[in-house]
């Protein structure tokens, strides 16, 4: 089957390209039978970025056959996206648990790392208990966790990465803007995330399809609650609406921001960010200053699960995972239809 019934097949493929997309989803696409693409009457005047998003859903699909752009033979390298979503949900769900009653106690312990970052009881322990889990779930999967330093030296095209408590700092003062976030990568794309914001009571993640949600209700262990897909807003460059970090705001940032027709803006911590963007609440997330791949790959997943884009700072190319020493460059976040200043 051809794409000749898309208005324009080459701007699809090159936003794909731009956009980190894999090379076997193309090939799974042509051999998948008409009914799993959109419509042909749903495509007139649809977004762009809504139809790429709906494409790139569909690449959950192809693992039955194809994993890489090579058949997949049934080794390990299918993974199950239902087990995986499903015990991202449950360990970050616990560690939530768990990081609240220390966050409701009277009194914590705070120490600082060898990069003078603060660590709490919280962070370990949640780290424990997350670690622990996905070893247990998910046994075959590379790990690298904040908190492990050893597991920073992974090298894989595939990994799960965790933050067991991002907004450290957001805990310490008691402001409540600290998540929980756990991320698949596969070749440099965080396909599925959870980030969790237990204190705030939010809880948004990737379905087993890829498409972003946020789960309202009681937050059940063994149930999922009343889900909202997720949507990036469609967004007005007269009048955006701009998130930025709370802990680390500097003037480079506020430079970058006087850039654009700002119509207001608020201030978020840790991977929230990411996840407001995701609902819609904001259209642009520029960050100008340090991170690590286990501080953004969760939210990165929400966001493009919601139909949005990371890219980096300087030259507007997709931001990647499992770079070297898991460090991530400046970056910019945000729904497709923002006209991006250059840096």
């Amino acid at each position: 089957m051809a794409f000749a019934h898309f208005p324009d097949c080459a701007v699809i493929n090159q936003l794909c390209q731009s956009n980190g997309c894999s090379p076997f989803l193309w090939t799974y696409i042509e051999l998948k039978h008409e009914a799993s693409l959109p419509a042909k009457n749903e495509l007139p005047g649809q977004p762009w970025h809504r139809i790429l998003a709906v494409l790139l859903r569909q690449q959950h699909k192809g693992r039955a056959k194809f994993f890489n752009g090579q058949p997949n033979q049934g080794g390990s390298s299918a993974l199950d996206f239902e087990k995986m979503v499903t015990v991202f949900r449950r360990l970050a769900l616990e560690a939530g648990d768990k990081i609240m009653e220390i966050y409701e106690a009277d009194d914590f312990e705070v120490q600082v790392k060898s990069d003078n970052s603060p660590v709490t009881v919280a962070d370990e322990a949640a780290d424990v208990l997350i670690s622990e889990g996905l070893r247990a779930a998910l046994p075959d999967v590379a790990l690298v966790t904040e908190e492990q330093a050893a597991s920073h030296k992974t090298s894989s095209d595939s990994f799960i990465i965790v933050d067991p408590l991002d907004g450290t700092k957001e805990f310490i003062n008691r402001r409540g803007d600290f998540t929980v976030n756990i991320a698949y990568v596969e070749n440099g794309v965080p396909l599925r995330g959870v980030v969790y914001a237990p204190a705030k009571g939010r809880m948004f993640f990737t379905d087993t399809a890829g498409q972003s949600v946020e789960e309202t209700g009681t937050f059940a262990k063994d149930a999922v609650g009343s889900l909202q897909p997720l949507s990036v807003s469609q967004p007005d460059n007269d009048a955006l609406m701009v998130v930025a970090s709370k802990s680390h705001r500097d003037q480079a940032t506020d430079d970058y921001i006087g850039k654009y027709a700002v119509r207001d803006m608020t201030s978020a911590g840790s991977s929230l960010k990411f996840c407001l963007v995701a609902t819609g609440e904001a259209d642009l997330y520029p960050r100008l200053g340090r991170t690590m791949e286990w501080d953004t790959a969760a939210g990165d997943a929400v966001l493009r699960g919601a139909g949005g884009y990371v890219v980096k700072f300087d030259d507007h190319q997709p931001l990647t995972y499992g770079k070297d020493g898991y460090a991530n460059p400046f970056f910019i976040a945000y729904a497709p239809g923002v006209a991006l200043k250059p840096a």
